[in-house]
């Protein structure tokens, strides 16, 4: 680790190790924090080398040399300790290679979640005891309180901004120790605060929406260049009807996601989408859009939030969130059995897709989460009346 400035007097409010990535939200956080009177110590984690990919487009992101910078001249600018911490080993070997795992086996995978419950946050906690810091702030959207012996993580003021979804994997034990400084704010008043303060660089800053390893968004070429032979041995799988009917060939089953339409190349005369993925057999269904549609689903891996456990609890109604950008979740009953939740939908829901994570929510309160195992189709939603009577 490589350190950049000294470290002040310890102030009364404690010590927090700031996840800083060099973008505006996670700079803000830390300097709202500095002046809230935490001892700030600043860290930027370097995750990934995108030219060993052989990627085509320049680094961006929270792991550019620029960004790296500009989370480092902040923290000389108020005079509070930043560090750099390597972490690509560790998170090639887990976030990388869980990617292309997922996609080999038919599923889509969710790194960022991935990356804040396994990497982030023990990397930072780790850090965080050998700097003597009590806490770990990020600059997420969302917020984090203690209620009837548990750490709730609920959505952020900013609902269009909110990444309370990307955080349901966070251990009890590490929310314990996070702060979310801008859970309260919207994302107009960051722009404003940062204006105030003079870091006009940081407002002009473009935001990265990509995933951090893979800057160019083809997701499809990162896999042909980590996976040597994979387009030999994917190609020429048939796309097919549920029923089995063939309708064409395609590239490889890895290469399409549920909910698919562009890029099929196939005419049927009606808009075709992804329906199902059939690794075993390197087939790709397709069908109508109401063939998209799921009345329940399955999720495993559970990490719970609100409540430790529902078991016991009967069908416990929620807004349930399969995927990051579904706006304010479907209404769904939830239905512990051991170490799974069904999910029954009170509408169907379209694109529920094996590999992504679904989120519970009650109210503004992440209830839990879970990877969706498996999605089914045609069979009638539960409704309101009809969980009353189970």
């Amino acid at each position: 680790m490589t350190q950049s400035a000294p470290s002040p007097t310890t102030p009364a409010r404690g010590r927090v190790l700031v996840a800083m990535s060099g973008g505006i939200d996670s700079s803000v956080a830390a300097v709202l924090l500095h002046e809230q009177g935490y001892e700030v110590v600043g860290m930027t984690m370097k995750t990934w080398d995108y030219a060993s990919a052989g990627g085509s487009k320049k680094e961006t992101g929270c792991c550019s040399l620029d960004s790296i910078n500009d989370a480092r001249q902040i923290a000389v600018e108020l005079g509070f300790p930043h560090y750099i911490i390597d972490i690509r080993d560790e998170f090639g070997d887990f976030v990388i290679s869980n990617f292309t795992e997922e996609y080999l086996a038919g599923r889509t995978p969710n790194p960022c979640v991935l990356c804040n419950t396994h990497i982030k946050w023990d990397a930072l906690l780790r850090r965080a005891d050998q700097l003597g810091c009590e806490f770990i702030a990020t600059g997420h959207y969302a917020q984090v309180r203690h209620e009837n012996g548990r750490y709730v993580v609920s959505k952020g003021l900013d609902e269009n901004k909110d990444q309370s979804y990307a955080l349901w994997g966070v251990s009890q034990e590490s929310l314990s120790r996070t702060l979310f400084p801008l859970g309260q704010m919207r994302k107009t008043e960051i722009y404003d605060e940062a204006r105030r303060r003079g870091f006009t660089e940081l407002v002009n800053k473009p935001e990265s929406y990509e995933i951090c390893f893979i800057p160019d968004n083809d997701y499809r070429g990162f896999l042909r260049r980590r996976v040597p032979g994979l387009e030999e041995r994917v190609a020429g799988g048939k796309f097919v009807t549920r029923d089995g009917t063939v309708l064409g060939t395609h590239e490889g089953y890895p290469f399409y996601t549920i909910g698919q339409r562009k890029g099929l190349g196939v005419a049927l005369g009606f808009p075709a989408y992804v329906t199902e993925i059939r690794p075993d057999t390197n087939e790709v269904v397709l069908g109508n859009f109401e063939e998209l549609a799921s009345t329940r689903t399955t999720v495993s891996k559970l990490n719970m939030g609100k409540y430790a456990s529902l078991e016991g609890m009967g069908l416990v109604p929620s807004r349930t969130k399969v995927r990051y950008n579904h706006n304010g979740g479907a209404a769904a009953f939830l239905e512990q059995v051991g170490d799974k939740i069904n999910i029954y939908f009170e509408e169907p829901v379209h694109a529920v897709t094996p590999g992504q994570a679904a989120v519970f929510y009650d109210g503004q309160d992440v209830i839990g989460g879970g990877w969706i195992e498996r999605h089914t189709i045609g069979e009638t939603p539960v409704s309101s009346a009809a969980a009353a009577a189970l």
